[in-house]
């Protein structure tokens, strides 16, 4: 795999997930406890072979920064032709943030071409899924193909935040469609269509005669899925690729965690008893970085005082966490966390370095990294009292407290 590059796009501000993303970017967002979002990406592409990754980062890109230098780097060997370089936006034309997809690629081309690759691999950051990407480049070389996309069968109301696709007999792309607001159904299926997983294999040489053209182009909105794909369908070799899932729980495990409900959704599917994405799979390891922190730790017992005793039921709990006579049920507590005395934590997710005081109640909450929440404290079972706060509460009635955001003047209403 010494002729592929993979280039992992990682800049994007991430708005549906505020305040998760007001100091991070949504690549960069804590995930399942251990990890952050872009290391699925990250796990994909080294368990595939290949040896040389380009992140491209541009808004709030300093804790990724961080995760990928202190969880990354060590991995790769630069003596053997290995590397893993996080690039920052060059604004090489007329200073500009990346004004889309396309535009992202372009202004790095003058890196891309110093790894001299016969195939680039384009990959989104920000999404939770398992795809041996070695098994989709079989799949273009063996079609000759220009442009491979990853494809992914959706409901077809779901497919309106999709490139939609048609295909024929061969897997060529016949029709491509960006957010359609009527998306075409497959054959024979009203009810789903062939999306687009935002994965792409191309020839060098043509990715990057398509990038200059493209560039060239003032009523362009230099984005992959809205100008270049529907450009070339018709003259050239434009094919997909059926998702080929290495999770093997499900015929297709993928996620776009992008609005904070399905971000919720995805990370409580890992606490069930048989989860539907496999993170104990040795033979398709999902990396990180992990921090040099002692086991998680469960005090306090049946000898205590009646009701203080630390315990965690269907939870993930992650290392130098400490249930201090606290209560968790149904969900993450993440690394260096603190759950005191008599607390009840229950359906939440807790970030990093997280204490939580003594009598406090948690329920269905996403509390940030660094938050102490003091005792007492009620979250979740008033959504109206927790808005008037200035907390986010989610259309399904997630309450979300940001890093920075103080809870220590609160009072705690009557629990309901």
């Amino acid at each position: 795999m010494e002729n592929i590059l993979a280039v992992i796009l990682a800049g994007g501000k991430g708005s549906r997930l505020d305040p998760l993303t007001r100091d991070r970017a949504k690549p960069a967002v804590p995930f399942g406890g251990a990890y952050r979002i872009i290391d699925f990406a990250l796990s994909n592409t080294l368990n595939s072979g290949i040896r040389n990754i380009l992140v491209l980062t541009q808004y709030k890109a300093f804790s990724l920064d961080r995760h990928i230098n202190q969880g990354w780097r060590s991995l790769f060997v630069n003596q053997l032709g290995e590397a893993i370089h996080i690039v920052p936006p060059q604004q090489r034309i007329d200073e500009q943030w990346y004004r889309g997809t396309a535009d992202a690629v372009y202004q790095n081309i003058y890196a891309i071409e110093k790894f001299h690759p016969d195939f680039v691999v384009i990959l989104a950051g920000d999404h939770i899924y398992k795809m041996n990407y070695e098994k989709m480049l079989a799949f273009h070389r063996e079609k000759n193909a220009d442009l491979t996309i990853g494809a992914l069968q959706v409901e077809r109301e779901d497919a309106r935040q999709f490139g939609v696709m048609e295909v024929d007999e061969s897997k060529r792309i016949c029709g491509f469609e960006e957010k359609p607001d009527e998306p075409r159904p497959l054959p024979g299926d009203a009810d789903h269509a062939l999306a687009s997983m935002g994965i792409y294999i191309f020839s060098a040489r043509f990715l990057f005669e398509q990038l200059c053209h493209d560039a060239t182009q003032s009523d362009s909105a230099h984005d992959f899925g809205r100008d270049i794909i529907p450009a070339i369908i018709d003259s050239h070799r434009v094919f997909a690729f059926p998702f080929l899932d290495e999770n093997k729980k499900v015929s297709s495990y993928w996620r776009d965690v992008g609005t904070l409900d399905a971000y919720y959704d995805a990370n409580m599917d890992l606490i069930a008893v048989d989860p539907l994405l496999n993170m104990y799979d040795d033979q398709w390891p999902i990396r990180t970085y992990q921090p040099n922190l002692p086991p998680p730790k469960f005090i306090f017992s049946e000898t205590s005082e009646e009701g203080r005793r630390g315990q965690a039921h269907d939870s993930i709990v992650c290392a130098g966490a400490i249930l201090s006579g606290g209560r968790v049920e149904r969900s993450i507590v993440g690394p260096d966390t603190r759950i005191n005395s008599y607390a009840d934590v229950r359906d939440s997710i807790l970030f990093e370095s997280i204490d939580i005081g003594r009598n406090s109640k948690i329920r269905r909450a996403i509390i940030d990294k660094g938050v102490a929440i003091p005792p007492e404290t009620v979250i979740g079972y008033d959504l109206e009292h927790d808005r008037s706060r200035g907390f986010t509460v989610t259309e399904s009635g997630i309450t979300v407290i940001a890093k920075g955001e103080g809870v220590t003047h609160f009072a705690a209403p009557a629990l309901g």
